[in-house]
């Protein structure tokens, strides 16, 4: 689609005059996403979410919607938001009454597309850049979870049944395994050997759920480092992005995939195996900060198994890397056929360090309790 068509899209939402720009944004890989520029100077963020992944638009716009109205409230955790901390918001369409509920997405040929506020001034970075944007990343996913934990999850839909439930990933990859037709290397007979030996992993934190141990409440289900939006003059984190994932389940998933995504300075492509390890400095940033602002809401038995997701994450990105690779590829976006195996191996190593610092990620955890 070219730009004209895009300004046109862009401008059948309420936004501050006509479209100036229309420039692609991001790498993202799942939806397509475009800076929109208005002659007023007023920026947006054009997006067509994909369907493919979300396949009702209108579940994953009402979600945003509920986040920003719980927020807008002003309850009790809403006013103790920092002055400075944005929170992305979909643009209602111009026309409302001809727009599919909740009224802040449109659907055109086939296709979905939504308008959000951008958060201006502010970058993100795919990797760890210090141990202060480590405090950042952990400070971010803290206000995020403060702001909202008391939601109430039925207000939130599901829009990505069996997100992170990693016992449907060791189904998934059974299944995959078994009518895989993708030859074996010796990498390949190691993930499969790696994963055999940490099957029971897969149902701890699902188990603690089932006996009640764990309360689901709402999350944000991808707080990657590159998720978190740090203002370029005072590198304070001022948003978290990508709020598709937004749903109930168990907070546990998303402090492990933010220590898992900021905790490995060689990143998810790490060429090296050898330059894979937990970097427990970085573990210590992330979690105090993340704590000093959520440590609130934790129940005695949410930092009892911290350890486990920590543990946990690693491993069921691993298994889902290894999965896909074995159905050929057709999940996750690949530069070339071993892809997704060489990404399975670097969370295979990476679960492998945490495992090794046990002791170490145990009694950090205690002593930030």
């Amino acid at each position: 689609m070219h730009s004209p068509s895009l300004a046109g899209l862009a401008e059948r939402f309420a936004i501050a005059g006509p479209v100036a720009t229309v420039a692609p944004l991001g790498n993202g890989n799942v939806n397509e996403t475009f800076l929109v520029t208005t002659e007023p100077g007023e920026r947006y963020v054009l997006q067509r979410i994909n369907t493919e992944v979300f396949h009702q638009p209108a579940l994953v716009m009402g979600n945003i919607a509920a986040l920003a109205s719980h927020i807008a409230a002003g309850g009790a955790n809403a006013a103790a938001g920092p002055a400075d901390w944005q929170l992305p918001r979909a643009v209602p369409l111009a026309d409302r009454a001809a727009a599919p509920a909740p009224g802040n997405w449109l659907e055109l040929n086939g296709q979905a597309w939504r308008l959000l506020t951008h958060v201006s001034g502010a970058t993100s970075f795919d990797t760890i850049q210090d141990g202060t944007h480590a405090a950042e990343v952990g400070r971010a996913l803290g206000v995020f979870h403060r702001l909202i934990h008391d939601l109430p999850t039925a207000e939130l839909a599901d829009t990505l049944e069996g997100f992170h439930i990693t016992p449907r990933y060791l189904a998934d990859y059974r299944r995959s395994l078994a009518a895989s037709r993708v030859a074996r290397c010796d990498e390949a007979e190691h993930c499969i050997a790696f994963v055999a030996a940490r099957e029971s992993l897969a149902s701890v934190l699902e188990d603690a759920r089932a006996r009640g141990e764990l309360q689901p409440r709402p999350i944000h289900g991808d707080p990657k480092v590159n998720n978190v939006m740090v203002d370029s003059s005072s590198g304070r984190a001022v948003a978290l992005v990508d709020l598709d994932t937004v749903k109930p389940g168990l907070v546990h998933y998303d402090i492990g995939d933010c220590l898992r995504s900021g905790c490995n300075r060689a990143g998810e492509d790490a060429g090296d195996l050898s330059a894979v390890h937990f970097d427990l400095g970085l573990g210590r940033q992330i979690l105090g900060a993340y704590l000093n602002e959520a440590r609130g809401f934790l129940t005695a038995a949410d930092f009892d198994h911290l350890y486990d997701a920590i543990r946990l994450i690693a491993f069921e990105l691993g298994l889902r890397f290894f999965s896909d690779h074995l159905a050929g590829n057709r999940y996750f976006r690949c530069r070339h056929p071993r892809h997704n195996l060489a990404r399975a191996l670097v969370q295979f190593r990476l679960t492998e360090s945490i495992e090794a610092q046990e002791p170490a990620l145990r009694a950090l955890i205690e002593e930030l309790r």
